[in-house]
C-alpha cells in the first residue's frame, strides 16, 4: 500500500516540509509538501532526490546495521571488525567510560555531536554529559558553521534569535546579502528572492562577496571585498550612514546603548580606508551604506562567510550595527537574519548542546542559569567548567587530556580543519565510539565500537529551522536492520552508566518516547526567551509547524522579535559594541602568497555521506578542482585539468585546477565536500588526513571558539606526476557503492587520486590517479579487479616504450568497463559510450587505436546544468544560438525553459541559466 508521511528536508537550515512517499516500507518518492511554510511546495535538486538516497539497494550498502567492535585497536589498528549485540556493545562502552571517569575524572571523557540530530536527540546528550556525567565537554559541529551568529546576537541583541522570518524578504525593500551564496546553499529561499524581485523591481539587492557568485549575478550592486574584510567595509559603512545622517537617532537614543563610543570608533573608517583594505572602490562602499540607509526595509542575509573566521563574532555585530543604528529592525521586511547551515543547528542551540551553553539559551557561566538547570534535572549542580569546543576538543584529545570521545551523526575525519592532527588525535584515543547512520563515512577507519543510527526517513523529532519554526520529522519507514534512534541509544548508555557511577539514585532518563523527551525540553525553556510551553506535539500536528516563543501564556506564535524595541538585556537596550578590523591570522606572504577559500557546491551536502550516493548529483560538478583566476594559471604555466600541489602551512593536496573568470587574482576555492573519501593521495600524509581540510586553518574565534574555514594562505605549483592512470566501469547500483567502499584504501597508494561515482541511467564510478612512477604490479592487479578488468576476454593494446595501455571489457557490443594508462585523451569519447550504453560493436580496432582517434559521429557533452532534466550547457548554449535575433533576456529565458525544460522543476539551475543568457546577450 502507497502513502504519504510528513517530514522536513535534512539537508539545509530552510527547513522544507516534504511529503514522503512509501511502500511496502520502503521510500519511493518525495515532493514538497505544499503546506509548509518554510518551501510552499518547493525543494531544490538535493532535496528532490532524497528518495534515491534512501532507496534500499542504496541503504544496504552504505547502512551501518548493526552493532560492531574490535578486539583492540591500538594492539592492531588494522584488526578487523565483529558484529555484537547492543547489550554487548553498550555494557562494554559504559565500563569503559565508568573506568576513565573514576580514575580520570569526568572531563577526560567528551561527546562530539552534529547540528543533523533532531532537536529531541541533542537534548539528551547535553544532559548525559552536563547532568550525569558532569563534564561540560559536549560540542558540536554546528560549532563549525553557525557559533559565531550566536555570539554576535548575544553579543548586541541580547540573546542568539534572528529576529526575522522568511516572510520579510516579501517586505523588503533592500536585501543585503553578505558571505552567503544563497542560490547555492539555500536554493529554496532563493527561489522567493527571484519572485520578491519579480513582483518588486524597484527592491534593490546588495550582495557582498570574493567571488562572483550565482547570487551576485542578481545583485544590483556587488561588492568584491577581499576574504575576511567584512569588518572594515561594515564600519566603514556606518561611518558613511553618520557622516550623511541616514542614522536613525530616535531609535538609537530610545533601544540602544553605547553608540557614543562606536561612532567615536569609526570615525577613521573612511569609505577611502575600507577600499584599500577590501581591495574596492570606495564608491562601491558610500553606495551600499546609502541604499542601507535610505530603504524604508532592509533585510540583511548572511551566512558562512560570516561565520566561519577567526573574526567571525566581529564580523557579525559589525553588520547588526547597521540595522541598529537605521532602525531596520523588528518591523516587516527588517532585520539581520542569519542562515543556518545544518537543519537542525537553532535546535541544539535551543538545547544548549554546545561547550558553553545550558538548555533555553542559558549561559554556561552564569550561576543562576547552572542552578535553574540543575533544579530542573534534578541533581546537585551543573558543572561550571567550561568544556572543550570543536577544536579544542580535538586537541585534547591529541594530548591525551581527553582519553574517550563519542562522536554522533559527524564526520570530524574529514570536515575539521587541520586534519593531519584530528586524525592523530583519533588514533591516540584510548577510546573512540562512533554512532551513525554510514559506515562509510572516513571517522568510522577509528573506531573501537561503532552504533548504527537511524537516518531521516526512519526516525521522528522535532528540528527548528533558520526562522525559528519548529516542525516536526516523521519516520516514514521502520529503522532498517539493527539501527537505533540517537535519542534512544543515548538513554541506553545513560542507564547503564547510571548503575556504574550513581546506582543510588533515580535515573534521570525515564523517557519511554521522543515526545517524553521534548516536554521536558519545553518546560525548560518556561520564561526564557524562547518559550515554546504553548507548543505540543499535537498542536504542532493539527496546526502544523510553529516559530518561537509561542508561550502558554500568550498562546501565539510570533513571527517576528524586537517590535516594541525591548531586547532581552539587563536595561531592555541593544547594545553597539567595539568592534574593530583585524586582518586574518594565517596572512598570506611571499611563501604562500594566495588565498584559498571554501564554500559548498549546489548538488552536494558537507561530506557527501548521504549526496553521494546519488551518482547524478555529481554531474554539474563531476569531480574535485581548485578555481583559479586565468591570469594566476598562466604565471605558474597550468592549464584547466593540470594537477598542482596546493599546500598551505598545515599540509598538502594534490587537486586539479580549472579557470573561473569569478575569481579575483591572489583568490582560490576548493569545494568543502572534498574530503578523503572522495579526493586523497600520499601528499597529505599517510596516516590520514586528506581533502580540503588538510589544509584549512585551526584558528579560531576568540569568542565563539568558530574555526577560520575561509581563509587559509597557500600557495599552488605544477605537480608533474608522468604515470597517469584512468578508469571507469558501468556498475548497478546494488552494486555500486560496496565496489567503491573496498576501492577506497587504495587511493593513498598514489600522489593523487580522486574516485567519484557518475551517471544517471546507467551508473558507474570513475577513479582517477596521478604518481612519480608506474605503482607495485599489485596494485595495478587489484585496480584491474575492482574494475573487473581481471578476467580473460578483456581487449588490451599495450606500449611498454611510450607507457601506455589501454583495457577494456565489451559485453552484448557494450562498454562496461575501461582502464586507460599513460594516455588519457580518449577517455571522453570512451566514457561517453559507456555512460550511454550506446553499441560499440561497428567502432572495431579505433577501441584500441593509439592517441585519441575519435569516432566521427562523437559530440563532446557539456557540463551538466539543470539536474533534474538533465540538461548540459552545451544544449542550452546551442538553443540560445538558435534563437531568433532581438529575442533577450527574460524572452529568450523563457523560450528555452520552453524548449528544453531546465529550470522548471526544482528551479536550483535557474540562476545558471540566467548567467549563461546574460552572457550570450552581452556577446550579441
Amino acid at each position: 500500500m502507497t502513502r504519504e508521511v510528513k517530514s522536513t528536508c535534512p539537508y539545509c537550515g530552510v527547513g522544507c516540509g516534504l511529503l514522503v512517499a512509501t511502500h511496502e516500507d520502503q521510500i519511493t518518492g518525495v515532493r514538497g509538501d505544499p503546506g509548509h511554510p518554510a518551501n510552499r511546495g518547493r525543494l531544490c535538486s538535493k532535496g528532490s532526490t532524497l528518495h534515491l538516497t534512501a532507496a534500499r539497494a542504496v541503504q544496504l550498502q552504505t547502512r551501518l546495521l548493526e552493532p560492531r567492535m574490535r578486539a583492540s585497536r591500538h594492539a592492531d589498528p588494522a584488526g578487523p571488525m565483529r558484529n555484537v549485540s547492543w547489550d554487548e556493545a553498550l555494557d562494554h562502552v559504559a565500563d569503559r567510560f565508568a573506568a576513565l571517569i573514576r580514575d580520570h575524572g569526568p572531563d577526560s571523557v567528551a561527546f562530539y555531536i552534529s547540528g543533523q540530530l533532531l532537536t529531541e536527540d541533542y537534548y539528551v546528550f547535553n544532559k548525559l554529559a552536563k547532568g550525569l556525567i558532569g563534564t561540560n565537554n559536549v560540542d558540536t559541529n554546528s560549532r563549525l558553521c553557525m557559533s559565531s551568529a550566536v555570539t554576535g546576537y548575544k553579543a548586541t541583541l541580547g540573546a542568539d534569535a534572528p529576529p526575522a522570518c522568511y516572510d520579510d524578504i516579501d517586505h523588503a525593500d533592500c536585501l543585503f546579502i553578505a558571505g552567503s551564496n544563497t542560490a547555492w546553499a539555500h536554493p529554496v529561499l532563493f527561489r522567493r528572492i527571484e519572485d520578491a524581485k519579480a513582483a518588486n523591481p524597484a527592491l534593490k539587492i546588495v550582495v557582498v562577496d570574493p567571488r562572483r557568485t550565482a547570487t551576485a549575478d542578481c545583485a544590483d550592486l556587488f561588492i568584491p571585498i577581499l576574504p575576511g574584510t567584512d569588518v572594515a567595509l561594515f564600519n566603514a559603512m556606518l561611518h558613511v550612514l553618520i557622516w550623511e545622517d541616514l542614522v536613525d537617532t530616535h531609535y538609537i537614543a530610545a533601544h540602544t546603548c553605547g553608540f557614543g563610543a562606536l561612532k567615536t570608533a569609526v570615525r577613521d573608517c573612511t569609505p577611502a580606508w575600507a577600499a584599500r583594505i577590501c581591495g574596492i572602490d570606495e564608491r562601491q562602499v558610500i553606495a551600499a551604506a546609502r541604499m542601507f540607509g535610505e530603504s524604508k526595509a532592509v533585510l540583511s542575509l548572511y551566512c558562512q562567510g560570516l561565520n566561519q573566521s577567526s573574526a567571525g563574532t566581529a564580523k557579525n555585530a559589525a553588520l547588526i550595527h547597521l540595522h541598529l543604528a537605521t532602525g531596520q529592525i523588528g518591523r516587516p521586511g527588517a532585520g539581520p537574519f542569519s542562515l543556518t547551515g545544518q537543519p537542525n543547528a537553532m535546535g541544539g542551540r535551543e538545547v544548549g548542546g554546545m561547550a558553553n551553553l545550558l538548555s533555553a539559551h542559558r549561559d554556561l557561566d552564569n550561576a543562576e542559569h547552572r542552578a535553574e538547570v540543575a533544579k530542573l534535572w534534578g541533581i546537585d549542580d551543573v558543572p561550571s567548567k567550561p568544556g572543550k569546543t570543536a577544536v579544542e576538543m580535538f586537541d585534547a584529545i591529541a594530548d591525551g587530556s581527553i582519553k574517550a570521545v563519542w562522536i554522533a551523526c559527524t564526520n570530524p575525519a574529514q570536515s575539521l580543519p587541520q586534519q593531519k592532527r584530528v586524525h592523530a588525535a583519533l588514533r591516540r584515543a584510548e577510546l573512540v565510539v562512533v554512532q551513525d547512520a554510514y559506515k562509510t563515512i572516513a571517522t568510522m577507519q577509528h573506531a573501537d565500537v561503532m552504533l548504527p543510527a537511524t537516518p531521516w526517513g526512519e526516525k521522528d523529532g522535532t528540528v527548528t529551522n533558520s526562522e525559528r519554526r519548529i516542525s516536526r520529522q516523521h519516520a516514514a519507514v521502520p529503522a532498517l536492520g539493527d539501527s537505533r534512534d540517537d535519542w534512544r541509544i543515548a538513554v541506553d548508555f545513560a542507564r547503564r552508566l547510571e548503575q556504574r557511577l550513581t546506582p543510588e539514585r533515580p535515573s534521570l532518563f525515564p523517557y519511554e518516547t521522543v515526545e517524553q523527551v521534548w516536554n521536558e525540553h519545553r518546560e525548560s525553556t518556561r520564561g526564557r526567551d524562547l518559550d515554546i510551553t504553548g507548543l505540543s506535539y499535537a498542536r504542532l500536528e493539527t496546526e502544523g509547524p510553529q516559530q518561537w516563543p509561542c508561550s502558554d501564556v500568550s498562546g501565539m506564535s510570533v513571527e517576528r522579535l524586537y517590535t516594541d524595541g525591548i531586547y532581552p538585556t539587563a536595561d531592555g537596550r541593544a547594545r553597539f559594541v567595539d568592534v574593530q578590523y583585524k586582518a586574518a591570522v594565517d596572512a598570506i606572504d611571499a611563501r604562500f602568497p594566495l588565498i584559498l577559500n571554501t564554500g559548498r557546491l549546489r548538488d552536494q551536502w558537507h561530506g557527501m555521506s548521504r549526496t553521494g550516493t546519488v551518482p547524478r548529483l555529481f554531474a554539474p560538478e563531476p569531480e574535485p578542482a581548485l578555481e583559479m583566476a586565468a591570469g594566476d594559471m598562466d604565471r605558474r604555466h597550468l592549464a584547466n585539468g593540470d594537477l598542482a600541489y596546493v599546500t598551505s602551512r598545515r599540509g598538502s593536496q594534490i587537486v586539479p585546477v580549472r579557470a573561473n573568470a569569478s575569481m579575483r587574482s591572489g583568490q582560490t576555492f576548493l569545494a568543502m565536500h572534498w574530503g578523503e573519501e572522495f579526493l586523497s593521495g600520499g601528499a597529505a600524509d599517510g596516516g590520514g588526513g586528506h581533502g580540503v581540510n588538510a589544509l584549512t586553518s585551526p584558528a579560531i574565534d576568540p569568542v565563539s571558539k568558530q574555526p577560520e574555514l575561509k581563509f587559509a594562505a597557500i600557495k599552488v605549483l605544477r605537480a608533474d606526476l608522468p604515470w597517469r592512470f584512468v578508469a571507469f566501469a558501468a556498475l548497478a547500483s546494488d552494486e555500486l557503492h560496496e565496489r567503491m567502499q573496498a576501492l577506497r584504501p587504495l587511493l593513498r597508494k598514489f600522489a593523487f587520486a580522486s574516485f567519484v561515482p557518475f551517471g544517471r541511467e546507467r551508473t558507474g564510478m570513475l577513479l582517477r590517479a596521478a604518481n612519480d612512477g608506474a605503482p607495485a604490479p599489485e596494485i595495478v592487479a587489484a585496480l584491474d579487479a575492482a574494475f573487473g578488468l581481471d578476467v580473460p576476454d578483456v581487449l588490451r593494446y599495450d606500449d611498454r616504450r611510450r607507457g601506455c595501455s589501454r583495457r577494456m571489457r565489451v559485453h552484448d557490443g557494450k562498454l562496461i568497463a575501461v582502464a586507460l594508462t599513460g594516455e588519457v585523451a580518449a577517455e571522453a569519447w570512451l566514457r561517453s559510450y559507456l555512460e550511454s550504453g550506446r553499441s560499440v560493436a561497428a567502432l572495431g580496432r579505433l577501441l584500441l587505436a593509439p592517441g585519441n582517434k575519435v569516432p566521427a559521429d562523437f559530440t563532446a557533452r557539456g557540463r551538466v546544468v539543470c539536474n533534474c532534466i538533465d540538461v548540459d550547457e552545451a544544449a542550452i548554449v546551442a538553443a540560445i544560438g538558435a534563437a531568433p535575433t532581438g529575442i533577450t533576456g527574460g524572452a529568450l529565458f523563457d523560450r528555452l525553459q520552453r524548449a528544453l525544460g531546465c529550470g522548471t522543476d526544482c528551479g536550483s539551475c535557474v540562476p545558471e541559466v540566467k548567467r549563461l543568457v546574460a552572457a550570450a546577450v552581452s556577446a550579441a
